[in-house]
């Protein structure tokens, strides 16, 4: 049994201090506050527990920064989407799990501590299924391994190219699967895990499941967690109505049986009826605010839908930049953009911003990957530690912590982190992270030559 120390841990959404947390077999096995110092504690100053990243592609960290220039006067997220489709037609197995080990390790070094990958690159590059159909999910799986990161394996079903059933582009021939070949890859891909990964199912969206097989995926997959994009883009939204009459997230409002175990990436361009609809359901917002302002998207109702109750977590999405306080500071200040004001993602109850965010983070975050949330007995040992002595935290105390962390620090405010009790993340590095790093830069010279 390992034994952790720390002056302040962050414990029910409050700090509670001299807190000993004992850990066995990868979980929290005990609890202790008021707790004085003990020979064999491994000492910390502040404790946290791990964020979820709900949303993750993680082959798009090896193209991050090789979208940038300026190619065509209405760049946007569809031109960025031909740019992505050249990028990913190189890539073996091999090369997703350099890349995607590479963006998980960032991760944990930002204190998320488990991943949703929304996996869709399926097939090899001339769009052929290989002899083992979940070949894919297995370099996932072999990322996950040697990170160390929790994994929530989100298996994509892509089978059309729009809205009504339109045909496929060829750049999307490595993403598409019917209903029975899905259902392979779905038996083959549970056979990839291990330890505490768990699975959900994503039908990419409405432009690329129909509702007959939207209703044969949830068939399919009765439990767990179930992640669809949703109303990303004006484009989408339009295309959508003009199929159906409906909005995307209002047509799976009233078609889809949409409850607490879905989460809705995006989910940008809500209207006024959606935003309490969808706080009602006890669904999930995925939102990727790095992302979502690097392509343009626009900006999500984050203030309306927070005083509807809605519930949310952050998501790293093309990880085109992965640091989980920075997801939650780019959230905040999208809304002080839009409305022209300060610390708007808080309230009476919850008056500091960054706790406020971190805390509905945790939550959600939690809920959308399928996994309990927060530091308690049972629960995984997913454990981030932030370093009083970097200079952000000069003077803090426990009101002001999140909003230092969040809102003023640059890298280095995490020094450790621990998946499962084993420290991934120590002094601010991971473990491996030359390792992983020589593997990433060797995979990427050869891709991008």
């Amino acid at each position: 049994m390992t034994s952790l120390w720390f002056e302040r841990a962050w414990l029910g959404n409050e700090w509670k201090k001299d807190v000993r947390l004992r850990i066995a077999d990868g979980r929290i096995a005990k609890v202790e506050v008021g707790a004085e110092v003990a020979e064999g504690d491994d000492r910390h100053r502040v404790g946290l527990p791990g964020l979820c990243n709900v949303h993750s592609h993680g082959f798009q960290r090896g193209m991050a920064g090789l979208s940038e220039r300026r190619s065509r006067p209405d760049d946007n997220f569809w031109s960025w989407r031909e740019i992505m489709y050249r990028f990913l037609d190189r890539l073996t197995p091999d090369d997703v799990a350099a890349i995607t080990a590479q963006a998980y390790a960032e991760m944990l070094e930002t204190g998320f501590t488990r991943v949703g990958e929304f996996h869709y690159l399926h097939h090899d590059p001339a769009g052929a299924a290989y002899a083992d159909p979940a070949e894919m999910a297995g370099a996932i799986a072999e990322a996950s391994a040697a990170t160390g990161i929790g994994l929530t394996l989100l298996p994509v079903f892509y089978a059309h190219g729009n809205f009504g059933a339109a045909a496929p582009s060829p750049g999307q021939r490595r993403f598409l699967n019917d209903i029975d070949g899905f259902a392979k890859l779905l038996g083959a891909s549970r056979s990839k895990l291990s330890g505490d990964a768990n699975m959900g199912v994503a039908p990419h969206s409405l432009r690329a499941v129909t509702p007959e097989e939207l209703t044969a995926l949830l068939v399919m997959s009765p439990a767990g967690p179930v992640h669809i994009h949703a109303a990303e883009q004006v484009k989408e939204v339009a295309d959508c109505v003009a199929w159906s009459g409906a909005r995307p997230v209002e047509w799976l409002l009233d078609n889809a049986g949409v409850d607490a175990r879905w989460c809705l990436i995006h989910s940008t361009h809500l209207d006024e009826s959606e935003v309490p609809r969808l706080a009602a359901s006890g669904a999930v917002a995925g939102l990727c605010p790095i992302t979502e302002g690097n392509l343009g998207d626009g900006i999500f109702p984050a203030i309306d839908y927070l005083a509807a109750g809605g519930r949310f977590g952050v998501g790293t999405d093309s990880n085109i930049l992965v640091d989980a306080a920075q997801e939650l500071r780019a959230l905040e200040y999208s809304q002080r953009l839009a409305h022209r004001a300060r610390a708007l993602l808080a309230g009476e109850a919850s008056p500091f911003v960054g706790a406020n965010l971190f805390a509905r983070a945790v939550d959600g975050g939690a809920q959308a990957l399928g996994v309990p949330a927060g530091l308690a007995v049972g629960h995984a040992a997913d454990i981030v530690s932030l370093d009083l002595d970097h200079p952000a935290f000069a003077g803090t105390d426990d009101a002001t912590l999140f909003d230092r962390w969040i809102f003023a620090a640059r890298a280095g405010a995490v020094d450790t982190v621990w998946r499962a009790g084993a420290k991934c993340v120590e002094n601010g590095r991971h473990v491996d992270s030359e390792a992983i790093g020589a593997a990433y830069r060797a995979c990427v010279a050869r891709v991008l030559a």
